[in-house]
């Protein structure tokens, strides 16, 4: 990319007073494709990334409790419903955040209460670590639990409330 850059502005210095306007639009059409493009990982041909979690669930009842092992493209794993898990999972991967990223410090949570399970997901995901733990104890983790299901259980699932 800097080469691609350094080339940009080497023609733009050469086109003068002339047509800097031109290469300017160029440059900016040049740079803005580049930095919204996604990375080779989420292209649809891309190969495998071999997207590895270990889910380990508490308290949730029901059976629903244990550690499951998911592995995406391709998939397969422990868990009881490996496609799903890894579908959640993609739905929330967004280019430039972090689909297990905690609920924000700042954010207004509603105080309600969604049931004593916990899950603590593990290993791998779009070439990154990760190491996220989850609950049920305000609205904002409840929205954020719910995002990731079939991945972590449904609530009220099993017999949870």
């Amino acid at each position: 990319m800097s080469q691609l850059i350094s080339q940009v502005v080497s023609r733009i210095r050469r086109a003068g007073t002339a047509r800097p306007v031109l290469w300017r639009l160029v440059a900016v059409a040049a740079l803005t494709s580049l930095s919204t493009a996604p990375p080779a990982a989420y292209a649809q041909d891309a190969p495998p990334r071999g997207d590895r979690l270990t889910v380990t669930v508490r308290d949730a009842g029901g059976g629903m409790d244990g550690t499951y092992e998911v592995r995406c493209r391709p998939g397969g794993g422990s868990h009881p419903d490996p496609a799903g898990a890894c579908a959640a999972v993609e739905r929330n991967t967004r280019w430039g955040r972090d689909a297990f990223a905690p609920a924000p410090r700042d954010a207004v949570c509603t105080l309600q209460y969604g049931g004593p399970a916990t899950a603590r997901v593990t290993g791998t995901w779009a070439g990154r670590p990760v190491d996220a733990t989850y609950d049920r104890t305000n609205g904002c983790e409840i929205a954020r639990w719910d995002r990731l299901v079939p991945l972590l259980p449904e609530a009220g699932a099993g017999g949870r409330g």
